[in-house]
């Protein structure tokens, strides 16, 4: 087993844990905060189920149906897991304004105060392991998790703050104010999972910094005249790079052929924990003005 499955197993576990004690006493208490972590906890055990079919489903092997493999799945995953951090924030932010309006106390405080601060240690324990794997990994769903639990480290210890101020002063709507700022932080934070998400989707080109890498790579190579029609996109763990090669007239097709090898070994040394697909092709003249023209008279 993968170190990022094991790694999605761990997460809806700990938060299946999380949403037995949360739920149990938010129920209890009344406290709109707990309730609203409780229910984060039950979307976050729904999540990681879902994650963990994700990055089973992604690290399949290219097909004759799939010839690019399935690695855009992950990014799918986290426009789900994205809509669904959303969709529980809002949700927070309704329960918290309804008991707002009905003025509801909350009771069992010196139990929530307890749960939420067990909460906050698992989760923090649970956000660091997750880290560690999305860095060895690189793995975009686990990546998307350890976020999605940065979150709930943030909103855990809001709550245990905000309890505990009710406690001591007494006032209940220190508790619907809490729900509402954390439901506003949830919807924000999701909006960066959505947006990478999406981008992967629609082949966004990768990174700049890398882009800017790569065409560094190309200029180094002093045998290499230009080069036109530079494309790139990311699809799980693979980066693909499209390149148009222009070499004089007179290069050897093998001098040129290892050049375009030392192009490509330079790219995939830019993140060799990656899969790279280079596709190179080897132009004898820069033929992008004759093409370009081809293509408008086509359309």
């Amino acid at each position: 087993m993968t170190l990022q499955k094991k790694a999605a197993i761990v997460s809806s576990s700990t938060a299946g844990l999380l949403v037995l004690i949360k739920l149990t006493i938010g129920i209890m208490s009344g406290s709109v905060a707990v309730l609203a972590s409780a229910i984060d906890s039950v979307l976050d055990m729904i999540v990681s189920a879902f994650n963990y079919f994700a990055i089973n489903k992604s690290e399949q092997p290219a097909s004759d149906m799939f010839n690019y493999g399935k690695g855009k799945i992950e990014a799918l995953a986290a426009v789900i897991e994205g809509t669904i951090i959303t969709i529980s924030g809002l949700f927070i932010f309704y329960q918290a304004i309804k008991k707002a309006y009905l003025g509801d106390k909350a009771t069992l405080l010196d139990t929530s105060i307890t749960v939420m601060a067990m909460s906050l240690v698992i989760t923090i324990a649970l956000v660091l392991f997750l880290n560690h794997v999305a860095k060895k990994t690189g793995n975009m769903v686990i990546k998307s998790d350890a976020l999605h639990y940065k979150t709930d480290v943030l909103s855990s210890g809001g709550i245990l703050i905000s309890l505990v101020l009710i406690q001591v002063t007494g006032i209940e709507l220190i508790d619907s104010i809490a729900g509402i700022i954390i439901s506003v932080y949830i919807i924000y934070s999701s909006y960066k999972i959505i947006k990478e998400g999406v981008y992967i989707l629609l082949d966004a080109a990768l990174d700049d910094d890398i882009v800017e890498q790569i065409k560094n790579i190309i200029d180094s190579q002093k045998e290499i005249s230009n080069y036109h029609y530079l494309k790139t996109r990311k699809s799980g763990h693979t980066n693909f790079v499209d390149v148009h090669l222009v070499f004089n007239e007179g290069i050897s097709l093998l001098r040129a052929h290892k050049i375009g090898d030392k192009v490509e070994d330079g790219i995939i040394k830019i993140n060799d924990k990656d899969t790279w697909i280079i596709n190179a092709h080897l132009d004898p003249y820069d033929d992008s003005i004759i093409n370009d023209q081809e293509n408008k008279w086509h359309q």
